[in-house]
Order: C-alpha cells, then sequence, then structure tokens
C-alpha cells in the first residue's frame, strides 16, 4: 500500500471533465477545484484552487482536438502541479495525440509522438497512464513509466454479453492484424479472423482491395483503434456487405471521428458502431447507431493501484 501519507487527487483538463468526473466517482473522491481558461491573447490560464503539497496527483486530459490547445492545457497544469510541490503527478492521458506521427515514414518527417513525450517529462509528469496507443512503440519513446491500458477488454466484454452467433472479426487493414487477434482472443467461443488488405493511395483516402477469409452469411466485427475520417471502416463495411457478411458491427477505442466521419458512418453499411469514451463525443457526432463504453471503471483500478504502488499488469 502507498505508505507516503500522501493524498488522492483527480484534476481534469477541459477536454475530459466528465470522464474525470466518472473516475473520481468510481473512486470515491471529488474532482479536485481548478480552471483552465484563457486570457484575452489566448495564452492558457491555470488557476488551482487546493493544496496539492505532498498529494499524489492524477491529471486526466485527452489531446484530441483542438490538440494543441489541450497538449497545452496538459503541459502547462502539470507544470503548475509541480511548482506547488504535488508528490507525484501522472499524467493520464485517455487518447495521446500525435500518436499517429510515430517514424519517419519519409525524409525531413518529425517524430511527433516522441516529441510530446518530451515535453511531457520536461513539464514534470512523473508517469503516464494511457489506453491504446496507435503504435505501441511509443511506450519506448518515455523515459518515465508508462501504464498502457487496452480497450479491446471493455468492446470484448460488450460483444459477449450480446451472444452473437457466427462471429468472426475483421481487421480492417493488415497493419491492425495483432490487435483484432488479441480482441478476437478475448472474445467468448473460437472466434475467426479475416482482413482487408487495402490500398491506400493519398492521406485520409483509402481503396479496399480484397477480404482474405470467409465472411459470407456471418455476423462481423470490424475492430481498431481509432476512427478518424471512418472512410477505411465504412468501405471496409461496404466490402463485407458484398461478400455475403450479415449484421456488420464496429468497433473502436478512440472515436476521433472528424471531417465526414458521422455522414459516413450513419450512411454505411455498419448496423452499430460501439466506442469507448476517451474523447468526448459532442452531441452533433451522436447517432442512434453509435453507442459509447465508459473506460471510468478501467482507469480508476489503474489509478487506486499506482496510489497503493501495486501492479498494475493484471488489468492488462
Amino acid at each position: 500500500m502507498n505508505t507516503s501519507g500522501s493524498e488522492i487527487k483527480i484534476f481534469a483538463g477541459n477536454a475530459s471533465k466528465e470522464l474525470a468526473q466518472k473516475i473520481a466517482d468510481c473512486i470515491g473522491v471529488s474532482v479536485a477545484d481548478c480552471e483552465v481558461g484563457t486570457f484575452s491573447d489566448g495564452e492558457i490560464s491555470v488557476n488551482i484552487y487546493e493544496v496539492v503539497r505532498g498529494c499524489d496527483v492524477f491529471l486526466v486530459q485527452s489531446t484530441n482536438s483542438p490538440v494543441n490547445e489541450h497538449l497545452m492545457e496538459l503541459l502547462i497544469m502539470i507544470d503548475a502541479l509541480k511548482r506547488a510541490s504535488a508528490g507525484r503527478i501522472t499524467a493520464v492521458i485517455p487518447y495521446y495525440g500525435y500518436a499517429r506521427q510515430d517514424r519517419k515514414a519519409k525524409p525531413r518527417d518529425p517524430i511527433t509522438a516522441k516529441l510530446v513525450a518530451n515535453l511531457l517529462t520536461a513539464a514534470g509528469a512523473d508517469r503516464v497512464l494511457t489506453m491504446d496507443l496507435h503504435a505501441s512503440q511509443i511506450q519506448g519513446y518515455f523515459d518515465i513509466p508508462l501504464d498502457h491500458l487496452q480497450g479491446g477488454k471493455l468492446l470484448a466484454e460488450y460483444f459477449n454479453s450480446k451472444n452473437i452467433e457466427d462471429l468472426v472479426v475483421v481487421s480492417p487493414d493488415l497493419g491492425s492484424v495483432t490487435r483484432s487477434r488479441q480482441f478476437a482472443n478475448g472474445l467468448e467461443g473460437d472466434v475467426p479472423l479475416a482482413i482487408i488488405d487495402k490500398r491506400r493511395p493519398k492521406a485520409n483516402v483509402s481503396e479496399i482491395m480484397n477480404i482474405i477469409g470467409d465472411v459470407k452469411d456471418k455476423n462481423v466485427i470490424l475492430f481498431d483503434d481509432m476512427i478518424d475520417t471512418a472512410g477505411t471502416i465504412c468501405n471496409a463495411a461496404n466490402a463485407l456487405k458484398e461478400c455475403g457478411a450479415k449484421n456488420i458491427y464496429a468497433c473502436c477505442t478512440h472515436a476521433v471521428l472528424s471531417g465526414p466521419a458521422v455522414t459516413r458512418i450513419d450512411e454505411s453499411a455498419i448496423s452499430e458502431l460501439i466506442v469507448l469514451d476517451t474523447i468526448k463525443l459532442p452531441e452533433e457526432k451522436q447517432l442512434d447507431k453509435i453507442k459509447v463504453i465508459s473506460t471510468a471503471p478501467l482507469f480508476a483500478d489503474a489509478i487506486r493501484k499506482i496510489f497503493s504502488n501495486e501492479s498494475v499488469s493484471m488489468l492488462f
């Protein structure tokens, strides 16, 4: 157990206030009193209204759109808490922005995922708690401890409760095969895996090529870590329908849903899309076919274990 005598404090940035409240409710504490706003010139203003000296602080903030604003909020809040003598600061980042810029795909590309890791460390974070990084090697970009939760477990529990027969898990591209296989292993029964082989002519545009596996007369689950413009997932769903699939479900951890995503999903062959609440889904993006499952219990369990200096690995 935690022997330092410190107190647990949950802080929320503007991106994740609702999720932070749910996490605090699960733990049985109140969200700490702070205010994050802007000065007239657009600079971010942070006011901490509670004593944090010696406390074990958990700062909940996803870095989704507007990404740079939410990232700067997170960095400035960490700096404020560090200067207020917080005992330990854990940046709880349910959705880690810039994760897709994880390598040099062509000459003179930045590796922004590493830069963000450096910024968090420089700001004063002592550890990071996140979920489903787009590329798992990002864990190695940090020189501080990082705990990486898996959202697929929550999604698998949902589908297990529905008792759907003749299931096939479909990976929307070759890069998601390992992730999709782990998800399929969490489902009850021996659920096979199919793969969609696609070619992407340019950014945010995907072209379906062929389907590897048997989906005819099957109920399929398309699984991915995030859905951004929804081109890949919707093209995949429509291709699966043409190949004789019955009901087509889709699920992901991070519902980025930018640009034409909501319209595409609404008009696609997807019968139900299940997402987690790592990113707040605004009212204008809420469709009848989109169901949101909360990650709060899982994050709350991880926070309890970190606070008590217990192993978090069982949650993986």
